[in-house]
C-alpha cells in the first residue's frame, strides 16, 4: 500500500512539473472535501477552487522542476499522508528561482484508488 500512495505522491509532481491540469485532475478527489494550501496562501477548499488553482499556477509558470526528500509516509485504513521537502527550481517572468517548501499530501482510498485530498506547502525560510 505504501509504494502505491508514493506512486501517486510522484505522479501529483509530474503532472505539477509538466502542467498537466487533465493528469492533475485524475489524481484528486474532485469532491468539496479536497483542500489546498500554496505556500504562503489561504485554504483553498472543494474541487473547482483547487482545480482554477492549478490552472493559474500553470499559467504563469514558464518552467517549474520539484525534487523530492521524502520525510515520512504513513497509511493507515483508507487514509495516508505523506511529508516531504520540495526542492524547486522555477522561472517566473524570465527569472530563475530556487526554493524549498515542507508539505503534506493526504490521500484517500476510494473506489479502489488513492486521491490526493490534501495539499499543503509552506516555504521553508532560510
Amino acid at each position: 500500500m505504501t509504494s502505491e500512495v508514493l506512486a501517486v505522491n510522484t505522479a501529483f509532481y509530474r503532472a505539477f512539473e509538466k502542467k498537466d491540469i487533465e493528469a492533475m485532475s485524475a489524481l484528486w478527489s474532485q469532491g468539496t472535501g479536497s483542500t489546498c494550501i500554496h505556500p504562503g496562501r489561504s485554504l483553498l477548499r472543494g474541487w473547482k477552487e483547487v482545480h482554477s488553482s492549478w490552472e493559474q499556477i500553470f499559467r504563469n509558470t514558464a518552467y517549474i522542476e520539484i525534487n523530492l526528500d521524502i520525510m515520512t509516509t504513513e497509511v493507515a485504513d483508507n487514509t495516508a499522508y505523506v511529508v516531504l521537502i520540495e526542492n524547486v527550481l522555477q522561472v517566473v517572468n524570465g527569472k530563475r528561482l530556487q526554493a524549498q517548501s515542507i508539505a503534506t499530501n493526504v490521500f484517500q482510498f476510494l473506489g479502489g484508488k488513492w486521491y490526493l485530498v490534501h495539499h499543503h506547502g509552506s516555504p521553508i525560510m532560510r
